[in-house]
């Protein structure tokens, strides 16, 4: 017996992403004993088996609610997967123009946490800001496994309808709308960092501790901003959207499962 209890456990933080994953299934509510949370509980036919899909919103942003979110939710649940969709920022400005479009699928192979570090006088740092010396000190996390080869197939097929661009996500403990931030402090990291946001780390974190069996993690965000001055909330909901469209095609087509059907 492998032990998973549950197909996949969906974390989102924003209203809109909220909206984006209640269009997603035929969602009720779900309460537990004890837990203030609430959970939306929907189920799902893939491949002749009834497949149990949990979701929650966390109640503030960052690192710290998502990881506290997806451990008690892997606690409850045992899930074979635990899947955070939602909007980014695309880093895609610092490399080319036109690389990267609104509702852009930012699919992770990583996330990093690139808050982590030390403040220092500027002249002790090779990052500064004015008065302000930043030593990095960067955690990642990998995201890969023989689970994501169907993942990566797909993007690349015909079948997939999604604009995806894989590769490493960055954490962070604010919200970025300010270039000098992005180049000094992000892509001086990872070059390759495909988008900026404030959860991934610790959905990935506390899969990654969780007790046996620990879940896969999936996370797919997509851009609404680019981090920049110009940064607001005119993309959010198609941003929210695709990156839930992308999510539903890999949990109803894609993603191999050893789960079973839940009990009655």
């Amino acid at each position: 017996m492998n032990g998973y209890r549950s197909y996949a456990a969906i974390v989102y933080v924003t209203q809109t992403e909220a909206q984006a994953v209640m269009r997603m299934f035929d969602w009720h509510e779900l309460r537990i004993p004890d837990d203030d949370q609430l959970y939306h509980e929907a189920f799902i036919l893939r491949d002749g088996k009834r497949l149990r899909v949990i979701s929650a919103q966390q109640d503030e942003m960052g690192m710290t609610a998502s990881a506290a979110l997806t451990m008690k939710m892997i606690f409850h649940f045992a899930p074979e997967y635990v899947v955070m969709p939602g909007i980014a920022a695309g880093t895609g400005m610092l490399k080319s123009p036109d690389r990267q479009e609104y509702g852009d699928v930012l699919l992770a192979d990583s996330v990093w946490n690139f808050a982590n570090g030390k403040f220092v006088s500027p002249h002790k740092a090779e990052i500064t800001f004015g008065e302000i010396g930043f030593l990095p000190r960067p955690s990642m996390l990998k995201i890969t496994g023989d689970y994501m080869k169907p993942v990566t197939d797909y993007i690349r097929s015909d079948r997939n309808e999604f604009y995806v661009h894989y590769g490493p996500l960055a954490t962070g403990t604010a919200v970025v709308a300010n270039l000098s931030i992005l180049e000094k402090q992000v892509i001086s990291g990872y070059e390759e960092t495909e988008g900026v946001e404030m959860e991934g780390y610790g959905v990935a974190y506390a899969a990654a501790h969780a007790c046996e069996p620990k879940p896969h993690v999936i996370i797919a965000k997509s851009v609404c901003d680019f981090a920049d001055e110009k940064k607001d909330d005119s993309y959010q909901k198609f941003a929210a959207y695709t990156s839930c469209g992308f999510i539903k095609d890999l949990l109803e087509t894609v993603l191999t499962t050893n789960c079973t059907e839940p009990e009655e």
